[in-house]
């Protein structure tokens, strides 16, 4: 049985149960678990850790408990749009682009220290035109494209897989508008969510083989 921990915002979480692993959220983990667990019963455990809310120093802040506890031979990881959202200046309690790369840094550098052989798989944060990002949009597209570059060159250090969902995305309003995959720009509805475990399971089949 191998490990597959899935860290991130509400994104990930979608509101996930805190009781057990049966229940992993309305979004891409359970796809996830869903399509894995179809195809190789019995293989992998797939762990949702996701806190709707959580920046890049949460997810560090809580590494113990929520990743190396879980003894991870993968981890996965979407976040960055709180860090970016949160510089707004009505909230005033975002992680800048520098701080954010350096925690970034950490969480990939001492779960490689606790788990040598761990597989890394790194998912940019992204944004889509809707109700919630229109009204700041240059300011926050901006500020989360800079996130997702950073997330980039922590992905190229540490060999890590790189998923570019803003492209992904980008790529999908050819198909269909954005009201077709997210919910308020931040959000994905559930065709957003297929489009992330679809990329993702790609990628981690690439790496499994």
């Amino acid at each position: 049985m191998k490990n597959i921990v899935l860290q991130g915002d509400s994104i990930t979480d979608c509101q996930r149960s805190r009781d057990g692993e049966e229940y992993r959220g309305s979004g891409y983990a359970t796809l996830i678990a869903s399509k894995l667990n179809l195809e190789y019963p019995g293989r992998y455990t797939v762990y949702n850790r996701g806190i709707g809310g959580d920046k890049s120093v949460g997810i560090y802040a809580r590494l113990q408990k929520d990743v190396f506890n879980l003894k991870p031979d993968y981890l996965s990881i979407l976040v960055g749009v709180n860090d970016a959202w949160h510089m707004l200046p009505e909230i005033s309690n975002g992680v800048s682009a520098k701080r954010y790369e350096k925690a970034m840094n950490l969480i990939l550098e001492e779960t490689k220290e606790q788990f040598p052989t761990v597989k890394f798989i790194v998912m940019s944060p992204f944004l889509l035109k809707a109700s919630h990002t229109l009204p700041e949009w240059d300011f926050l597209k901006r500020e989360v494209d800079l996130r997702a570059e950073a997330a980039f060159r922590v992905a190229s250090k540490y060999d890590a897989e790189f998923i570019s969902l803003g492209q992904i995305f980008d790529d999908a309003l050819k198909k269909a508008p954005e009201e077709n995959w997210v919910i308020d720009g931040v959000h994905p509805k559930a065709a957003g969510h297929a489009l992330i475990a679809d990329a993702w399971l790609k990628v981690f089949d690439k790496i499994e083989r």
